[in-house]
């Protein structure tokens, strides 16, 4: 684990309240870091493309580089985007199959990697994966060796952990999309469940990116009114009002959006933006992202899942020590379980 920055959060905190600091979070890194905001995308499928396209749109950089095998279409990608500048705010925008463009990136994303065969097992989808990594990684670190690795390939947990055993970097400098998306996910359903709008439904889904996912029914809460407050049976399966039903649909959401348009886009596309934005402008925000969670809910093995974390300029800046039901820990740490195990079987 790294050492505990206590001091970090000295400016304006009393010896008191810094014990109170003290066990909310888990601290990883100093605040404050260089200023750059070049962000370097690897990968021209439709989620690199939908990052480039909100992180432009939305004014997080004006000054982005795309990175792909497949010259072609990475010259079409580029010149369409050019073709767009007016429309912009002043873009650079520069593409090429040389990772030398990238050099000085302040974030580097990876969206790029192989995906599943029919019948392909997990592991042998993964071990595939590690090798495109391989050719990634030490690339993209020869040029931008203070940059934050920013992973989104699947399954995202697992190669966040792969990228951060290749790169040798920092834990707090590589992390994952992990479950910020499944978490807007769960936020908009509870939205219309409740007629509330989904940036009042304060809610985590947690663990892994996937199906064993873990949502925190027992901090769901709007405007600090904890719905376990008002159903103490929410999320469970003795629940009459089948609330449950919520995290089932985000889980399954992905399939769904996968099997009527044939991959998904613009939802990661707006999530990874969001998390950029926060590295980029030091907002000490808070989201649910892939990082190392030994440590953390009694987890032992050095697995990569997500918990919810403070980002600044320097990438995870601290770990929410968030406060977990018995049965949310149990299925935090079979998510760990299950993790540990795949690890376990890489060859690097």
């Amino acid at each position: 684990m790294a050492e505990n920055n206590s001091n970090n959060h000295s400016n304006g905190a009393n010896d008191g309240q810094l014990a109170t600091i003290r066990k909310l979070l888990q601290s990883r890194q100093l605040k404050d870091a260089e200023v750059g905001n070049k962000v370097t995308v690897v990968g021209a499928g439709q989620v690199g493309m939908a990052t480039i396209f909100s992180l432009l749109t939305q004014g997080v950089t004006n000054n982005i580089v795309l990175v792909d095998t497949n010259e072609d279409k990475l010259k079409g990608e580029m010149m369409d985007l050019q073709h767009g500048s007016a429309f912009l705010y002043n873009a650079n925008i520069q593409a090429g199959t040389d990772y030398e463009i990238t050099a000085n990136s302040q974030i580097c994303v990876i969206a790029a990697g192989v995906r599943q065969k029919e019948g392909e097992d997990r592991r042998n989808l993964v071990q595939r994966n590690v090798q495109v990594l391989k050719g990634i990684v030490p690339k993209l670190l020869q040029y931008s060796p203070n940059a934050i690795l920013l992973i989104a390939s699947n399954p995202v947990d697992v190669l966040t952990y792969v990228s951060w055993r290749i790169s040798g970097l920092p834990r707090h400098r590589v992390l994952g999309s992990g479950t910020n998306l499944d978490s807007a996910r769960f936020r908009y359903l509870l939205s219309q469940k409740l007629g509330i709008a989904p940036t009042s439904c304060h809610a985590y889904i947690i663990g892994e990116h996937g199906d064993s996912s873990v949502p925190v029914w027992s901090s769901v809460n709007i405007a600090g009114v904890r719905l376990k407050d008002l159903n103490q049976n929410i999320g469970l399966d003795t629940d009459k009002e089948n609330w449950q039903e919520t995290h089932t649909q985000v889980v399954q959401s992905a399939y769904e959006v996968i099997k009527l348009k044939g991959y998904t886009s613009w939802a990661i596309g707006l999530s990874l933006t969001q998390l950029i934005k926060a590295i980029l402008t030091n907002a000490t925000s808070v989201h649910a992202v892939t990082t190392c969670v030994q440590g953390e809910h009694g987890i032992t093995d050095e697995v990569f899942l997500s918990l919810p974390c403070v980002l600044g300029r320097n990438g995870v800046l601290d770990v929410i020590r968030q406060p977990l039901s018995d049965t949310e820990r149990k299925q935090v740490y079979h998510s760990a379980s299950l993790m540990a195990d795949l690890q376990a079987k890489i060859v690097f």
